[in-house]
């Protein structure tokens, strides 16, 4: 059975997407850490992070570091955080977040209802953000 991931990516499920290519995606987590957390997940559907082939686990590194330099850029925070847990979904994920301390990486405190609108802006801020670091081919909203 496909992942909630795989549903998402594949369009069963909705998603608030900032960035697709043939082997990535990246959209906000519906339970957010911070405003902006963003998931990035590879397309292929793989359970642990170690079990990742390493151009795939390279490619997803990068891709996250793109995700949090726009991050960086679209929110005033002092760090980017990123957690690779893989307890709430069996398909490989990196957490990308704006973060200010420390208790912000508690996933005990992540919203269990955020504001849509709140949520749609901040995906258009990330992929404003994307677009002015030229990365534009690959911001997605879908």
């Amino acid at each position: 059975m496909a992942t909630v991931f795989t549903m998402i990516i594949e369009g069963d499920l909705p998603g608030r997407f900032v960035w697709r290519d043939e082997r990535a995606v990246a959209f906000l987590s519906i339970n957010p850490l911070t405003t902006g957390h963003v998931l990035v997940v590879p397309v292929e559907e793989v359970d642990h992070w170690i079990d990742l082939d390493a151009g795939t686990w390279a490619h997803l590194g990068e891709v996250a570091r793109t995700i949090g330099r726009a991050l960086d850029r679209a929110f005033d925070t002092a760090r980017i955080g990123t957690v690779v847990a893989g307890f709430e979904v069996p398909h490989v994920h990196i957490h990308v977040f704006p973060a200010d301390t420390m208790e912000q990486f508690d996933f005990r405190n992540a919203a269990t209802d955020p504001d849509a609108a709140s949520m749609d802006d901040a995906a258009e801020r990330i992929r404003r953000a994307l677009v002015e670091l030229g990365h534009g081919d690959n911001v997605s909203e879908a």
